[in-house]
This record gives C-alpha cells, structure tokens and sequence, in this order.
C-alpha cells in the first residue's frame, strides 16, 4: 500500500513532502481488516491513539513530522481539532502550535480540510482572527501557503514558518540577497504561479484599492525586475523590494524610490513622474506577496503568465488578439531557427513572445558556440556583447496596443540591457507612420528603435517592404479593417469576378483556364480568358469595403521579408479550407514556398477563445536561398496533446520516483512543465513536432537547416 492510494481522486496530493516524510509515515501504518474493506490506521503523534487515515488526516500527519522534526516544536505546544469559538458556533482547527511562553494562546494555525487555496484562506483568517494567532498555514499537500496576520483585514505573506528557536521578528528581519531568493522561491517552495498570488491580491486589497490593478501590479512586477537585476549583477547586495521589519510608511517610501531608480534605467515604460498608487497599508500586504518570488530566470515564463493575465483582463481579449502559449512560439522559434546575424520581426507582439523567446535562443547558441554554459539566471547575468548587440539591432517589435507595448518594451529592456526596438504602432497603417513622429512624446520614446526600423526598408522612402529574414506574428483574428484608405494599399482587399465576353477582343492574349487570383490581380486587361466550355472571360476587380485583420496580416507581413526570408504566422483553420479564402491561398502560394501547416489543439487558446487555429510556415521565393519551383513536398503536423483542459487550465507533464509514485515533472527551474507534444522539453519529454520539422527540412535542402547535419 502506498500512501498516494489513499488520497487517490481527492484535491491532496504529497509532492510538497520529502521522500523520508512519507517513507516513514509508511512504516507505521498499521491495517484493519473490515467485511467491506481494508482500512489504514496510525498512531497519532500528538492525541496518542490511533487515527483512521483519511486523505486530509495524511497529510496532517506529514506536517506534524515538519513541524516537530524539521522546525524543532515539541508536541507539548501542538494540538489538533482545536476548538475554535464564532458566538454560539464552533469549529475545529486542524493543527494549532502554542505561544511559547503563553501556552494557552495560538501562535500558529494549519488549516487543511479545505483543499483549495481560496476556500482554506478564509477558512484560516477566520481562525486566526477568532483566536489572535499571527500566523497561518495552508496546505493541501501539493501548495502551501505562510501568512503573517497584521490585524484583522490584511494577512501579509510570510517566506518561511519560524524555528521553535526563532522569533516572528527574526524571520521579517531577515535580510535576502539573490542566492537567498533562488533557494526560496515561493513558486518553487509553495508550488504556485504569479498569477495566483496576484488573483490573491486581487482578493485581499487590490479589488477594493481603488487603483487600476494592471499600473499598480505592472509597477511592481517592474519594480522587483529591476532589484532582481541590480542583486543578479551584485550579488552581495541586499534584495530591496522586502519589507525587513519596516513600518508601513517606511515600506512605501523605500519601494517608490526602487520604482523611480528602475524607471531612468529603463526609460519609456513609465512616464518621469509616475508614483505608485497603492495606500502604504495595501503595499505593504502586496509586497509580502511578491517579495519571496524570482521573477527572472532563463525564458522570462514567470512574468509572461502574469502579465497575459493582466493584459487579457484589462484589454487585449476585447480586440480579438490573445497572447500565444509560450510553448507554442517555442516550437515556431525551433523550426524556424534563426540566426544571430538574422533581422527578426513580430507585427503583432502583444507582450513580445515571439522575440523574447527568439532572443533566448539566439543567445544560447551564442554561448554554446563561446563554449559558455547558459545559466538558470540567464537574463540577470552580463552576456558577451554579441548578446546585446544581437537584441539591439536585430529584433523588432510593434503593436498597436499601448499596455502590450510598454509590458514588452519591458522584457526587451531587460534582454537588450536597457535598449529595445519595440514600437507603438498600427502595423497596417504604414503610410501613417511617419505622423508619429510630430508627438514629441512618441518621439522620445519611440524614435531610436524607428530609426533602426527604416534603415531596413527595401526602398528608401517607403514604409511598405522590408528586409527582414524573419517574421513572426498571431495577428488579431476579431473585427474587420474598414477605412478605404488602408484597405486600397493591400492587394487582399480585392476580389476578383469573371464577365463574359462574346468574342474575344481582337489582339488580346488568350489563356486556357480561369485565371489564379495573382493572375487576376497582374492582367492589366491584355489577357482574356477561355473556359472549358468554349466561352471567353475577362477579369474585373471589386475592392473590398471591409476585411479580417488576420488577411491583412498575411499580405503585409510577406512584405517585411527579404527574398528568401521566412515566416510563422497563426491563423483560424478556416484560412486552410474554407473556399471563400482560396484567394488567400494562392496569394500566399504565388509569393511563397509553403514549408509546413501544423494543427493547433482546440483548447490551446482558451478560456480566451476555442478558435481552431493553425500555424502557417513560409518561406519567400528567392533565385538562390528558395528557387521557385511548381512541385514540393509540404510539412504537415497536428497537435495531439491538448496542453489545457476544456476551462483553459494548464496540464501537466507527471513523472514517477523512484518508489513509483505519480510526482510532477519539473524543469531545471523546479517549475511545472505543460503537456504537449510540439518539441522536447530540454531533454525532458520526447521529440515532438518541432524535432520531426528540423528532420524534414535538412532532408529538403531548406536553406537555414541546410549546415545542420541529418541527426537521424
């Protein structure tokens, strides 16, 4: 029997429990035979007698064992099902440690009936609160969660429970430095995300804060980024963004001051005089939330989910535009493997996956070529100058919405030390352009990188075709484009029609067939058509009074491409199959080489949307990197893993110990790694789609796999 039995289908679970905890929980089980059953039994270490286990009293007794044996409480000042009096009502807390001197009085209370995080906090604040004890635990085996209770509205996050031998005192005043951080890290210790502890700031203070959650939170987030870095590049240098014992006051002086040092290093995210809204007593609770998490690590995942929790919640999903899981652009990052001497460019970036993502894989190859190992802290450490250089002057970025904008001006100012190319722009607006530069603001903020961006132009004086080797894009699928005036600059825009003819007009060049959509759009009236019956057509061209962003896209984005440069793009499955969009077909066909269509899962972008999706590969025809050619072979991929339920959670990968018990599988970061099957998780996971792509294309000759040997 196996203690993972016994909570089997129940909300617990044991992955927060060593192995010699549940090892020896195990040897002193005892069994009782029943009719019906068999039960399991233990001898309580505090009541003395023993206790039928059940799922929550498993777990119970596996925090005895760290409360005794680990933080050192002697079962004289522990309880369990201490009664707790509301008026006439009574209820019974699970484990309660006495006051030391005091020994009537709770110190400490553990809650675990309630399973679930926001059930077992109200349950635990309700304890607390009844009895004055100033600190709480929950856990359900898989999550744990410390609380500091500062009076009876505001329960403050503690980092660790203090040792018998310690003080409350002593765990505040504790001073952290980097090392200590990444020891401790909450969402590795307590087994949560960033985005959970900001749902619980939302629940404690910010809904009722009167603030805009999205600049007060974002302020933080950038704020601790910046400590992160400062301590990161110093590593004898005190961690600032902690409360170590100071008043409320103090707190708020000392976080504003961080605030305002990280805004003149990374200048445009916040304006100058930019202050942090939050009343001292409402900080002082989001601090304690935040200051025991290591936001930077090697792919910046931590702050992504975050802040596309904030920015579907306040904007984006309004628009039709939903961020992209990261494990999808990883897979679209792998297959189309850019290089450091390769402009890449993302026309949709929301909080800039695409070249984040393709900026850590540049920089890996860079420092594997430098025989450098790629550390976990990637992103706060200093890297060779080829690093920066390559985020500087090679990666692009724009969207049109400003709260994405400035969260992925953000992430690249990290990447690019302070420098970054990413635009606040409307990306199918490009004969407006220009105009933004008569706002002195944009222009501050925004002209260094637009600058960059012109220089890559493939004709002096226009902002329509550029010559970037990469483009990467999941443009907005919702609401049409309307404005004549942008719509006449696309050629998308346009449907073709046939009229008859009762003769061919005398001179004109006849064609066999009905003309193919770029045909239709380069007879300028010479050619005429004959159909299969005999008859003669000529072509008429209508010009479209409304048009999906996402078609647009397409058209536009082939035109930031240099000859021979190539482009992932997500669109609905419609675009695939549906005969209305045959037009849209064999544009991309004419212009293009198509290399591979992979299938998104249904689920992959909820709770936002269930759009069926695809991601399309191609590359741009090119005399010598992709001769044109009528006859090629085509990648086709689906995605067999879901990766999310049908709610839009997350699922993840399990693995089994070494006893053969179902435990999480973790990256090198201890953190929770997706189920998918688009490429292999740094050796974790199997091959995937990403893999089999990277075979197919070095057998095709395709020329940026062409020095990658065939591995199989």
């Amino acid at each position: 029997m196996e203690l993972t039995d016994i909570i089997k289908g129940t909300e617990y679970e044991l992955s927060l429990f060593s192995k010699d905890k549940i090892s020896a929980l195990k040897n002193r089980i005892t069994e009782r035979k029943t009719k019906k059953s068999i039960d399991y039994y233990i001898t309580c270490l505090v009541r003395k007698k023993d206790i039928k286990l059940t799922p929550e009293e498993t777990v119970r007794q596996l925090y005895l064992l760290v409360l005794t044996q680990d933080l050192g409480y002697p079962v004289s000042r522990i309880a369990l099902e201490f009664e707790v009096t509301f008026g006439r009502e009574k209820k019974r807390a699970d484990i309660v440690v006495f006051d030391k001197q005091q020994t009537t009085s709770p110190y400490i209370i553990v809650e675990l009936k309630k399973p679930k995080l926001k059930d077992g906090k109200e349950q635990l604040k309700s304890y607390c609160n009844a009895t004055g004890a100033p600190i709480g635990v929950w856990s359900n085996g898989r999550q744990i969660s410390y609380y500091h209770r500062k009076d009876p509205n505001y329960f403050e996050d503690l980092s660790m429970l203090p040792r018998a031998d310690q003080k409350l005192s002593d765990i505040l005043s504790e001073r952290w430095k980097i090392a200590d951080l990444i020891k401790k890290d909450k969402l590795v210790t307590e087994r949560k995300s960033l985005k959970d502890l900001i749902l619980e700031m939302e629940d404690e203070v910010l809904a009722n804060a009167g603030v805009d959650v999205f600049e007060e939170v974002f302020k933080l987030i950038f704020t601790k980024l910046y400590d992160e870095m400062e301590s990161g590049r110093k590593p004898d240098r005190n961690l600032e963004f902690r409360n170590y014992g100071d008043t409320e006051t103090e707190l708020a002086s000392k976080i504003q001051s961080l605030f305002d040092e990280a805004k003149k290093k990374w200048k445009g995210v916040f304006d100058t005089n930019s202050q942090i809204a939050l009343t001292p007593s409402h900080l002082s609770v989001c601090i304690a939330s935040l200051q025991d998490v290591k936001l930077l690590n090697s792919n910046l995942d931590v702050v992504d989910e975050a802040f596309e929790y904030l920015i579907n919640k306040s904007s984006k999903g309004e628009k039709g535009q939903y961020f992209t899981p990261r494990y999808v652009i990883d897979m679209c990052v792998r297959m189309l493997n850019p290089k450091a001497d390769e402009k890449m460019i993302d026309t949709a970036a929301g909080s800039c996956g695409f070249p984040v993502h393709t900026i850590f894989y540049v920089w890996k190859n860079i420092l594997k070529e430098k025989g450098i190992e790629a550390s976990h802290l990637l992103t706060l450490e200093k890297k060779p100058a080829e690093c920066t250089d390559y985020v500087n002057d090679n990666v692009f970025a724009i969207d049109f919405d400003e709260k994405a904008v400035r969260v992925a001006r953000t992430l690249n100012l990290i990447a690019g030390d302070g420098q970054t190319n990413v635009l606040h722009m409307n990306t199918l607006d490009y004969e407006h352009w220009d105009l933004n530069l008569q706002n002195p603001t944009w222009r501050r903020v925004y002209s260094t990188g637009y600058d960059k961006l012109c220089d890559l132009r493939a004709e002096k004086n226009s902002n329509r075709d550029f010559t970037f080797d990469i483009v990467m894009a999941n443009p907005p699928f919702a609401g049409d484009v309307k404005e004549s005036r942008i719509l006449a600059k696309y050629d998308l825009s346009r449907s073709v029609s046939l009229e008859k003819l009762k003769n061919a007009p005398q001179g004109a060049t006849i064609a066999k067939g009905e003309p193919t959509f770029p045909e239709a759009l380069a007879n300028s009236g010479e050619t005429v058509y004959q159909m299969a019956d005999g008859t003669f057509r000529k072509t008429k061209l209508k010009q479209a009074s409304n048009m999906s962003r996402d078609v647009l896209f397409v058209e536009r984005n082939i035109d930031f491409l240099k000859p021979g440069g190539r482009m992932a793009i997500v669109l609905p499955q419609g675009r695939f199959n549906n005969s209305s969009d045959k037009a849209l077909r064999e544009y991309i066909a004419d212009r293009c080489r198509i290399l591979a269509v992979v299938g998104l899962h249904g689920n992959v972008f909820k709770p936002h949307t269930g759009t069926k999706t695809s991601v399309l590969f191609v590359q741009k025809w090119d005399d010598v990197l992709c001769p044109k050619v009528e006859d090629y072979n085509i990648f086709f991929a689906t995605m067999q893993e879901p990766s999310k339920d049908n709610s839009g959670d997350k699922i993840y990968r399990n693995t089994t110990d070494e006893d053969g018990n179902n435990v999480p599988l973790l990256d090198t970061h201890g953190h929770l790694i997706v189920k998918h099957d688009l490429f292999n998780h740094d050796g974790l996971t199997q091959d995937g789609i990403a893999e089999a792509f990277a075979e197919f294309a070095k057998k095709e000759g395709l020329s940026f796999f062409a020095d990658a040997p065939l591995t199989k």
